[in-house]
């Protein structure tokens, strides 16, 4: 069993591991939740400690469910929730307060003292994304000026700053490597993308000291070695991608024009645009998908951050479901006369809205509503949002043609879900015989980087797919829907620009 690689895909909601073996199948899992706090509303936050105990008690389950103990495991790779942002002291580990997760709102007023002040301009020229609390950079502006003696520590160089990847690379290698790659770095607020270097100038705006900040690599590089004790041997780590970055490598999106929509706790899609970093004119995001020998690939990318969560929401805040799996029921049995819109801005609205203060509203009640069309309202909020961002991505870039969407994530496993989808968007939805396309996205980084696993052109070859939703919804009704489907998210904005 050589030439397998361990991936860590740490998320929102859960730390996962899996082992993947030579031929990019995987043949163990390792999987956790952990809890979620909110100790005020529109706050986010996890505990590091749960993060890090979470990620190794998966690790070593997923190893030790492999054949011989997952001894044929010769690399590392991390995926990971992006924007979470934690600070630490660099001698000891001991996290100053908890990760602010990549939902949390704290910092909506700072964002908007921002814009106020002219300054969006200056932080989408060179970072690609916008003055928005979903960033990590605003997030330590807060904790260094929000929890007791933590600026003042920082100033003296005892703290420092990491991303998830970050923090559970400094736990991996015992502490003696603090590191990150370029595609979590562009999500920070303070990374200029263009020149692939942390930016003295927005840190200064952010009262950020720089010598927080972890060195930038490559995606598929050096990041240490684990220490022997963890896993009984020492592993190098070789592949690192924000969980986005991640999916868009594992669907094999390496040509210009394909685009991957991942549907999670959020749902993100990525659009490669190669070697071109396309401003957008439509508030989607410019970022890099990946960077490979020093090579940048940048990436057009809509950010939704309710997607799966809506489910939860039946499941935990309504008690309308026992489980996810429940939905899809409830869905095909709603009256298909009885036109139901939810717009989950529960932690505001993303892309291509932007709208920090808006919160969620469902539309079309009558007396006849039920669980079963909520429930589908539930779904199609995935598509609406979906086709939002899509027409967005082909606007900003003249000429391209209705993309073939490649899909993953859990909400993917919803044959109604995917076929709506498909029909909203008018355009082909594949999904992946490897539904774990996350996890494989940072498995092929470290495999390819360690000489075990094929290059871009070989691995894009072995991508198969699991089954193509072709549109099946006429024009007329497509237009009404989405009609609709605008009027309502017009409803729920706080603001019209």
């Amino acid at each position: 069993m050589a030439g397998c690689v361990l991936a860590i895909d740490q998320g929102t909601t859960s730390s996962r591991a899996i082992v993947f073996d030579s031929g990019f199948s995987p043949i163990s899992v390792g999987q956790q939740e952990f809890p979620q706090h909110f100790p005020k509303s529109g706050w986010v936050e996890h505990s590091p400690s749960d993060i890090w105990t979470s990620t190794l008690r998966v690790c070593r389950e997923a190893m030790e469910k492999a054949p011989d103990g997952g001894s044929g495991v010769e690399a590392i790779g991390i995926t990971n929730q992006r924007e979470t942002t934690l600070i630490w002291d660099r001698s000891t580990g001991e996290p100053v307060y908890n990760a602010i997760v990549w939902q949390d709102r704290r910092t909506s007023d700072f964002c908007a003292t921002l814009r106020g002040q002219g300054l969006e301009e200056t932080f989408t020229a060179k970072t690609g994304l916008l003055l928005d609390p979903y960033f990590s950079g605003t997030k330590i502006a807060w904790l260094l000026d929000n929890v007791e003696g933590v600026r003042d520590r920082a100033e003296r160089g005892e703290l420092v700053f990491g991303t998830v990847d970050t923090w559970l690379i400094w736990h991996l290698t015992g502490g003696s490597v603090h590191v990150t790659d370029a595609t979590n770095a562009a999500r920070t607020l303070i990374y200029n993308i263009h020149e692939n270097r942390w930016d003295e100038d927005l840190c200064k705006v952010l009262n950020i000291p720089m010598s927080m900040l972890p060195e930038v690599k490559d995606s598929a590089d050096e990041f240490g070695v684990t220490d022997a004790e963890l896993f009984g041997r020492s592993l190098p780590i070789l592949g690192v991608a924000g969980d986005q970055q991640a999916a868009t490598v594992g669907q094999a999106c390496f040509k210009p024009g394909m685009v991957k929509s991942t549907y999670g706790t959020g749902c993100f899609a990525l659009m490669n645009t190669g070697d071109t970093a396309v401003r957008s004119h439509n508030r989607m995001l410019t970022t890099i998908a990946y960077r490979l020998n020093g090579k940048t690939t940048y990436a057009l990318e809509g950010s939704i951050f309710v997607a799966g969560a809506a489910v939860q929401w039946l499941r935990d805040g309504l008690g309308m479901i026992e489980s996810a799996g429940d939905t899809q029921a409830l869905a095909e049995q709603a009256d298909p006369n009885h036109d139901v819109y939810l717009v989950p801005a529960f932690v505001g609205l993303g892309a291509p809205y932007w709208d920090a203060d808006a919160r969620g509203a469902m539309f079309g009640l009558t007396r006849n509503t039920g669980p079963k069309e909520i429930a589908r309202a539930v779904l199609q909020s995935v598509g609406y949002q979906t086709s939002d961002l899509v027409e967005a991505m082909r606007a900003d870039w003249p000429g391209a043609e209705k993309p073939v969407l490649r899909v993953d994530g859990g909400m993917t496993a919803s044959d109604w879900t995917m076929q709506f989808l498909a029909d909203i968007l008018g355009a082909p939805v594949d999904r992946p015989t490897v539904a774990e396309t996350t996890a494989l996205g940072s498995a092929w980084l470290a495999g390819s980087k360690a000489g075990i696993w094929p290059g871009e052109d070989a691995f894009s070859a072995e991508w198969k797919l699991e089954k193509r939703f072709e549109p099946q919804l006429a024009a007329t009704d497509r237009t009404r829907l989405l009609a609709g489907w605008q009027d309502a998210v017009k409803r729920t904005r706080t603001r019209q620009d």
